[in-house]
C-alpha cells in the first residue's frame, strides 16, 4: 500500500450525507416532521438527528459496558463478516466493527440493529460507508498493516484524525493509539486526539504479546500491554478509552477495572470456524462484562435460550 496516498489532504465534502436521499437515517427523520420552510427543517432536524445518534452510539461507553466485536480491517470475506455480525448481535455484544466497505455495511445493518462502525486508514473511504448506514468510525485495528511492516506514527494519526473530523464532523469517531509507542508517548497522543475532537480512544497491544504460559496465565500475559494502555490512558483523558486487543472472557473484565468504559475482542470470535462458537464466545465475554444477552433477542430466542 502506498503510505502517501493514505495520508494525503483529503478534500472530500460530507455536504452528500446531509440529504436524505443519501441518508436513509436522515431521510426517515425528515418524512416524521411536520411541514415546516424546508432550510430550516433540514438544518433543524439534521442537527438533532446527528446528536441523537451519536449519543445513541455512545450510550454504553458512558455505562462502561460496551462490547465491540471487530471482524477485521481487511476482512472482506462476506460469509465471515456475517457469521461475526450474528454472533455479535446475538451474543449480547453492543457494537460491531467491520471493513470499511458500503456493501459489507449493507449486509451487517441487515442481520443487526447494533451500531456499525467500519474501520480504515483511509478517511475519505469513511464517506459511502456512512452514506450506507455506518454509525461510527475506527481510525486503527492496525494489526494487519504491522504484518506488512507499516507502522504509524503520531503524527500521521492525528492528520487523518483531523481529516476525519473535517469530513465528517458529526459522527462518532474512534481512533487507536499504536502500541509501537511508548507507554508515556500513548498518553500524550492520547490526549491530542481528544483536543482534536475523538469521541474513543482505543488501545492495542496484543500483537506484541508473547506469553509465556497457558491457560488463564498466558490470557492474562496476551492482554498485559493493552490493558497497561487502557489504565493509564483513561487517566489522562475524559473522553472514553475502549481496551481492545489480546483481550477474553477472562481478561475482559480486567479492562473494565483498569479504567476502560469497553472492549473489543476480535481473534477471539472471528477466527472461529463456526458462527455457533463465535455466539458461544461473545456470550461468554458478555457475561463477563455483565451484559445481558438476551437484550438484543427477539421473545422466541429468550424463549429457547431458557
Amino acid at each position: 500500500m502506498n503510505s502517501s496516498s493514505i495520508f494525503s489532504p483529503i478534500y472530500s465534502s460530507s455536504h452528500a450525507l446531509l440529504k436524505p436521499n443519501n441518508n436513509p437515517f436522515l431521510g426517515k427523520f425528515l418524512a416524521s416532521k411536520p411541514c415546516t420552510p424546508l432550510k430550516r427543517r433540514a438544518a433543524l432536524t439534521t442537527r438533532a438527528l446527528l446528536s441523537a445518534t451519536k449519543e445513541s452510539v455512545l450510550k454504553d461507553f458512558h455505562e462502561r459496558r460496551a462490547l465491540k466485536i471487530i471482524s477485521g480491517l481487511q476482512n472482506f470475506n462476506k460469509d465471515n463478516v456475517a457469521s461475526v455480525v450474528t454472533a455479535a448481535d446475538k451474543g449480547g455484544a453492543t457494537h460491531v466493527d467491520i471493513a470499511c466497505d458500503p456493501e459489507l455495511v449493507k449486509l451487517a445493518s441487515s442481520l443487526t440493529s447494533l451500531p456499525v462502525c467500519v474501520s480504515s486508514v483511509d478517511p475519505e473511504a469513511f464517506l459511502a460507508a456512512v452514506e450506507a448506514g455506518a454509525l461510527m468510525v475506527e481510525i486503527g485495528n492496525y494489526d494487519s498493516f504491522y504484518d506488512e511492516g507499516v507502522v504509524f506514527s503520531p503524527e500521521q494519526i492525528l492528520n487523518l484524525t483531523k481529516h476525519t473530523k473535517r469530513i465528517l464532523p458529526s459522527v462518532t469517531l474512534s481512533v487507536t493509539v499504536p502500541h509501537t509507542l511508548s507507554l508515556p508517548d500513548q498518553v500524550k497522543l492520547a490526549e491530542l486526539l481528544e483536543q482534536e475532537g475523538a469521541d474513543i480512544i482505543q488501545t492495542e497491544g496484543g500483537k506484541c504479546s508473547n506469553p509465556s504460559e497457558s491457560g488463564v496465565l498466558g490470557l492474562i500475559e496476551k492482554a498485559t500491554p493493552t490493558l497497561a494502555a487502557a489504565y493509564s490512558i483513561s487517566r489522562a483523558v475524559k473522553i472514553p478509552v475502549m481496551c481492545s486487543s489480546g483481550l477474553s472472557a477472562v481478561t475482559a473484565p480486567m479492562a473494565i477495572t483498569a479504567g476502560a468504559s469497553g472492549v473489543g475482542v476480535g481473534s477471539a470470535v472471528n477466527k472461529l470456524n463456526e458462527v455457533v462458537a463465535m455466539i458461544a464466545e461473545v456470550r461468554n465475554i458478555a457475561d463477563s462484562l455483565g451484559i445481558s444477552a438476551d437484550r438484543h433477542a427477539t421473545p422466541e430466542e429468550r424463549i429457547l435460550t431458557l
